[in-house]
């Protein structure tokens, strides 16, 4: 499914897209958001994982679960983003930012 039509998908079913494909749904991250969720009015929020480091099935598993946690504290993303990113000493940062309509 093109990155388009995933969109349109998640946002018709009000469903929070969870992807390593960030900078096309979330633009250029926190100082620059922008990317396809920006071109909705509404949508329910997106989540992005990334990793300086291949991200297999273990490592996606493993950054959800700090994400479910943060989750707890911010239940609601409508229109917005939560993403975590693993740097190269496998530390990790957790952002949470409005994703403004373009």
């Amino acid at each position: 499914m093109k990155d388009w039509s995933l969109v349109t998908y998640v946002v018709n079913n009000d469903l929070t897209l969870v992807t390593h494909n960030s900078r096309d749904f979330r633009g250029e991250g926190p100082a620059q958001p922008g990317g396809l969720h920006a071109q909705q009015e509404i949508h329910a929020g997106l989540i992005c994982i990334n990793s300086v480091f291949s991200m297999d099935f273990e490592r996606q598993r493993r950054l959800f679960g700090y994400l479910l946690d943060e989750l707890m504290l911010h239940p609601d993303l409508v229109n917005q983003a939560l993403e975590i990113f693993e740097d190269e000493n496998c530390e990790v940062s957790i952002s949470h930012y409005e994703i403004p309509v373009a």
